[in-house]
């Protein structure tokens, strides 16, 4: 086995403190019954985030229109809910392949042009999508939504109550099971390659690595975890409107990334609590102004810097990635 081979290993294997971890997460809608709600949305946050660094910190790729995927998804396993079948897990493969269908249709956007021009484009295939969903109210609900989403049983045993404890639960395993796979994802040589590109696309070339191939499979891969964190949000809330393809859900997530960090599975998840709680507990202060604290925020986190702020927490940081500096 080669020295990289052996690195891929051991920056794949969990670390002690990651289990205890994801014990107390699975634990939390038990333990903090009275917030369900508000962490089942950080646990769909968590996975939208997560979709998008594996673009963005992973390959380097910049989107401002990852909210079409998460769109996508929470149309599609709306409308599956709501016409053929109320199941929630086949409802999330519907939601989850139909975000992937289109991830791989909208790869060609990414494959040329710099990173102005794939924000642009990106950016131009969310506002497509929010129009066409406007358009085919017949279809859709327009301007409306797409109300009245029941969903059956999760399992065939568990209902989704008004506590918003089963949909917490079922986010968090989702997330769980995703963070899974996205790990053994970015620390295969498949995951390799994708830094090699991100670290410098022409020399990838160079060394025969398949470039454009890559591109497609990674960007269909995060448009179909983008697609599971909106079918998510769809069953959980048994609603779906033209919210969900709006420029504020890429923009957030993005700053998500931001706070906790791109390159880094963690980054997302971290993020998204972060930014949840922040928004949550300054907008029951100051609805009107909570996103200037939280600019606010954000300003300082770059000018100091993530490492001062968290410096008793930066061996986490540095111990999930491995090598990476």
């Amino acid at each position: 086995m080669t020295d990289s081979q052996n690195l891929l290993l051991k920056s794949g294997r969990w670390k002690l403190w990651e289990y205890p971890l994801w014990l107390l997460a699975l634990a939390s809608p038990l333990l903090l019954s009275s917030h369900a709600l508000i962490i089942n949305e950080i646990a769909i946050v968590a996975l939208f985030a997560l979709s998008l660094d594996l673009i963005l910190g992973y390959t380097g790729i910049v989107s401002l229109g990852h909210a079409a995927f998460f769109g996508m998804g929470a149309y599609s396993a709306a409308l599956f809910a709501k016409r053929m079948m109320p199941d929630p897990l086949l409802g999330l493969a519907v939601g989850v392949a139909a975000a992937g269908v289109l991830g791989a249709l909208c790869s060609a956007t990414i494959l040329r042009g710099t990173d102005l021009t794939r924000l642009m484009v990106t950016l131009g295939v969310g506002l497509i999508l929010m129009e066409l969903a406007n358009k085919l109210d017949w279809l859709t609900g327009g301007a409306d939504g797409l109300q009245g989403v029941v969903m059956g049983p999760l399992l065939g045993q568990f209902e989704f109550d008004l506590s918003g404890r089963t949909a917490a639960w079922y986010s968090i395993t989702v997330l769980l099971l995703v963070f899974v796979l996205a790990r053994r994802f970015v620390n295969s040589p498949f995951g390799a390659t994708l830094k090699a590109i991100r670290d410098n696309r022409l020399r990838a070339m160079a060394i025969g690595i398949p470039v454009t191939r890559r591109l497609v499979v990674v960007y269909t891969v995060a448009a179909a975890l983008a697609g599971a964190a909106g079918a998510l949000l769809a069953q959980t809330t048994g609603f779906a409107s033209l919210d969900v393809f709006e420029f504020h859900r890429s923009a957030d997530v993005m700053l998500i990334l931001v706070i906790g960090g791109v390159g880094w599975l963690y980054g997302g998840v971290a993020g998204a609590i972060v930014f949840k709680l922040m928004q949550d507990a300054i907008s029951s202060i100051t609805p009107q102004y909570w996103t200037f604290w939280i600019g606010l925020f954000l300003v300082v986190l770059v000018l100091v810097g993530r490492e001062r702020l968290t410096r008793p927490w930066t061996w986490i940081n540095r111990g999930s990635r491995g090598s990476q500096p």
